[in-house]
Formats: C-alpha cells, sequence, structure tokens
C-alpha cells in the first residue's frame, strides 16, 4: 500500500535529521583524525615510501623516494610485516580451530568435532582461494608503519572462485569512533565514485543528477561517505547509510541505507595509548632514528659527491669563464699568462662522525622494528634450546600486540567470514558464543607457549632420566608421549589408538 502524504513529509523529515547527525558526526570524526594526518605521512614517508596510504592528493605511479637516502626502516617494516603474516595468519593455512565449548554433552562432542572440522576445511578452502594472502600483506604494512589498519571483507560474485573478497583500506579514506567498550566499529569512509559505480556498489542508489557528466565528457565523481554505524535501536547489528558530503539536509543527499547483521570493516591496532582512538606503531617509536639516519646518510652522500667533484677556485683574469667549465678528462681550461688559473679549494674537513653514529642508529631502527628478533629462531647451528628461548623471547615481545589482534583482528575476520558463507549456504550458523564453539587460533605464535612448556617438560625428563631406572619408573611415558604430541601439534593418527579405559583398567 502506498504511504499517504503526511507519512512521506514524515520519512523526508526524520532522513534530514539523520542526514545532519551523519554529517556532524563524521565532521567529529575527521576532526579527531587531522591530528594524525601529518605524523602519519612521515611515517609512510621514511618508512614505507612506495605506499603513501596517509597521503589524500596522492597520485598513482609518482616519485616517493626523492627525500629517502637510507632504506634501513623500509627493510625492516617489510620484515616485520612478512613475520607477522607467517606468525599470525600464514597463507598455508591452519591458524585458526573449531572446537565444541564446555556447555556441549559429552554424547554430542564427537558429532560437532566432525562438523566443525568440515567447516574449518571449507572456511580456510575459501581463504586459499581468495586474495587474502595479498590484501592482509598490505594490511601489516599499514599496521607496523602507521599502528592502525583496516580490512574489508564483503561477499564476492558468483564468478569468483571465492566467496570471500578483501581489501586493504588506506588510512586516508577513512575515519573511526571508538566505543566505551574500546571497540573501533564505527567506521566512516570516503570515496569519489561515479554513477555507474555508485549504483553498482548499492543497487537502488538514488539522489543524483541528471547529468553525470564533468564537461569533458569523462563520468562525473560524486563524493560520497559510507558510515558503517553500530545499531542504536537494537543490541546487535550496524546501519550503512551512504550520503553525499557536500551539501545540506534534504533528502537528496541520502543516496542509501541498509543494515549488516556483522560489520564487513575490520580495523586493528598496534598499540593504543588511552584517550586515543588511532594506534601507535613501531615506526612510529623508530622515527627520530629513523630521520636521524636518514639525514646522516643525505649529507655523507653530499660530502662523498664535494670529494668526487670538488671546489675550485680561479683569478677573475678576463679568460677563464667558469659557466664554461667542464671537469672531464682530458679536458683544456685556457688561463691568461702570468695568473694562477683554476686551483682546487681545500675542504675544512672530513665527515667522519657518520662511521660513530650510523651503525648505532640503524641497530637501534632494527631493534624497535623487531627485525634482529623475528625470524631469526631457525638460523643454522642453534640449538633446540636457544631456539625455545629465541621463540620464547619473541612471545614475550608481542605478547601485548598478539592479544590485541586476537580481540580487534583474528575474532572479528573469522566472524564475519562465517557469516557469509552462512548466507551462501555452504555451512551452518556456528555460534561463536564460547559456550556452544570455541574458536581458537592455532598460528605459529600461538603456539610458541606450548613449544616452551613441552622443551621445559622434556628438559625435566632427561634430568629424571639421570636419576637411574626407579626415577624414570614414576613416569607415565605413555600419557607424556600424547601430551608432547598435543603440545607439538603432532596429528593424531600418527599416535597409536588409546584403549578404552575399562580395557585398560582390566590389563
Amino acid at each position: 500500500m502506498a504511504k499517504s502524504q503526511k507519512a512521506v513529509t514524515e520519512d523526508k523529515a526524520t532522513d534530514g535529521a539523520d542526514i545532519t547527525q551523519l554529517r556532524a558526526r563524521f565532521q567529529k570524526a575527521m576532526e579527531r583524525r587531522r591530528n594524525w594526518i601529518a605524523h602519519w605521512q612521515d611515517c609512510y614517508e621514511f618508512a614505507l615510501p612506495q605506499r603513501n596510504a596517509a597521503a589524500s592528493n596522492q597520485t598513482n605511479g609518482g616519485k616517493r623516494l626523492d627525500r629517502v637516502f637510507d632504506a634501513t626502516a623500509s627493510d625492516a617494516v617489510e620484515q616485520l610485516a612478512a613475520s607477522l603474516m607467517a606468525e599470525i595468519t600464514p597463507p598455508g593455512g591452519g591458524w585458526f580451530e573449531l572446537e565444541p565449548g564446555g556447555n556441549v554433552a559429552n554424547a554430542d562432542r564427537q558429532a560437532l568435532t566432525e562438523q566443525l572440522g568440515r567447516a574449518v576445511r571449507i572456511l580456510q578452502g575459501h581463504f586459499d582461494r581468495s586474495n587474502f594472502a595479498v590484501e592482509m600483506h598490505q594490511a601489516f604494512l599499514d599496521l607496523v608503519t602507521a599502528g592502525t589498519a583496516c580490512l574489508r571483507l564483503e561477499k564476492a560474485d558468483l564468478h569468483s572462485p571465492s566467496a570471500l573478497r578483501f581489501t586493504a583500506v588506506p588510512l586516508r579514506d577513512l575515519a573511526f569512533e571508538e566505543r566505551s567498550d574500546g571497540k573501533m566499529d564505527a567506521v566512516f569512509r570516503k570515496l569519489a565514485l561515479t554513477r555507474a559505480e555508485i549504483l553498482a556498489t548499492w543497487p537502488g542508489a538514488t539522489g543524483f543528477a541528471d547529468d553525470d557528466r564533468d564537461g569533458k565528457d569523462a563520468p562525473k565523481r560524486f563524493t560520497v561517505i559510507e558510515a558503517v554505524l553500530p545499531a542504536t535501536d537494537r543490541k546487535t547489528g550496524y546501519e550503512l547509510c551512504v550520503f553525499r558530503e557536500d551539501g545540506d539536509a534534504n533528502t537528496n543527499d541520502l543516496i542509501y541505507r541498509d543494515r549488516f547483521d556483522v560489520s564487513p570493516y575490520i580495523a586493528f591496532r598496534w598499540m593504543k595509548a588511552p584517550g586515543e582512538i588511532y594506534g601507535r606503531s613501531p615506526v612510529m617509536k623508530a622515527l627520530p632514528d629513523i630521520k636521524t639516519a636518514n639525514k646522516v646518510v643525505e649529507l655523507v652522500l653530499k660530502n662523498a659527491s664535494i670529494a668526487v667533484s670538488g671546489i675550485w677556485q680561479a683569478d677573475d683574469d678576463g679568460v677563464l669563464n667558469p659557466a664554461t667549465i667542464r671537469l672531464l678528462p682530458g679536458s683544456i681550461i685556457p688561463k691568461a699568462v702570468g695568473s694562477a688559473g683554476l686551483k682546487p679549494l681545500e675542504a675544512p674537513g672530513r665527515f667522519d662522525v657518520s662511521d660513530l653514529v650510523l651503525s648505532d642508529l640503524r641497530d637501534r631502527i632494527r631493534r624497535c622494528l623487531l627485525a634482529d628478533r623475528l625470524g631469526q629462531t631457525d638460523q643454522p647451528g642453534m640449538t633446540a634450546t636457544e631456539v625455545l628461548e629465541r621463540a620464547s623471547e619473541n612471545a614475550r615481545l608481542l605478547g601485548a600486540t598478539y592479544g590485541r589482534l586476537q580481540a580487534e583482528l583474528l575474532y572479528p575476520l573469522i566472524r564475519r567470514a562465517l557469516y557469509i558463507l552462512t548466507q551462501t549456504g555452504e555451512l551452518p550458523d556456528i555460534p561463536l558464543d564460547g559456550d556452544v564453539v570455541v574458536l581458537r587460533h592455532a598460528a605459529p605464535l600461538a603456539q610458541l607457549p606450548k613449544r616452551v612448556q613441552a622443551g621445559q617438560a622434556l628438559d625435566w625428563l632427561s634430568r629424571i632420566a639421570a636419576l637411574g631406572p626407579d626415577a624414570l619408573a614414576e613416569v607415565d611415558l605413555p600419557v607424556m608421549v600424547r601430551w608432547l604430541a598435543d603440545q607439538f601439534g603432532v596429528p593424531d593418527h600418527l599416535l597409536r589408538p588409546s584403549l578404552p579405559p575399562e580395557i585398560t583398567e582390566a590389563v
């Protein structure tokens, strides 16, 4: 039934009020972000110049290395991002597991375990066939450089080999709000799209002028804001509102409105200072040393240029023309008879101070970016004890960051992926509530504490064996072997089947 004129008028008034509030929230979020832009630009310029994701006026393919003379920071950023990828979300898979929760009855646990194992295999297959590895690595680069990264996970089209499509969203397009519980799930994203792109992204979008050309036979681009905000009228879900950035509070500014059960944006941070929304990165910590090392190398290169070409002086005798002098082998420079001609000017000193500070600066940069720690546990000649000790040190260094990434990245990522596969009908609804289904992170970094405990147990066993057979007889070796297999992640089919308790008691 068609709405009455009064109802339509009320809806327009409500939409206008919503747009006014949304635009005010967006402007406030942009104000809070403004203080960070200059800091982000410095971090990207000196640590990740090939991807200046903080500048709003960057040009694709432009030169961004003109002011960078030392590549220590950029190399360490690449190593740290690659290490995080390998330690937290390895492309080979096996970095997450679904297990029955504590409220599942023992009779149903075996069947639920098989169902969850099948769900993990299906979900991992979609991750492998998607662009997850590429975009996740880009997001880790943003995380290490700027301290904040954002990944968008949406349903792919029907022709895609995977139902998942990932996009690493640059910080220059985003502004966030943080809830009282610390969740950074209110996202504003600025986009410049043509009318065709808007209709393809949000079918049914309205509020465009009939003339979609900019006068140069090119499609006109509209600046729109995509706002994904926690729903206020119910406890779960998110509201999607797309509106024009410019304009007043008329209804044409509201282009599209919808709802999400699970937000497509996954924003995560390296660390966060109290009272701040955006994260702080290891590059920010090392930025003074990065700038100093960059300046030292610049001065060394300038000094080398002076040492090669030299500084010269000559009498102004009317014969020698400095504009035509070329200091090349075999060249002849005319001079007046009796004049001194061209003579080199001795430099006042040598710039040898760089040898004293540059090595120390580079060591501190690598230390801040963990380049001297991560990836050093598999060097040739290391003993098993040394490997475990270094692994334990890495777990300690990344403990706080890993805990934040578990809460802000891994759990929302798996929850969103399961929701998409539930919508496509490939998986049933799997509640990650901790009571029925538990999500466990099984990446190499998550396994480090288990391996450290296993190393301590093996060290204890060797000390017990040194006491003699009587002491070793007090150890239940079959139980310890199975415990060690679980700690090291050994598959169950490599072990002998265990006997039921009643048969074991009879034997």
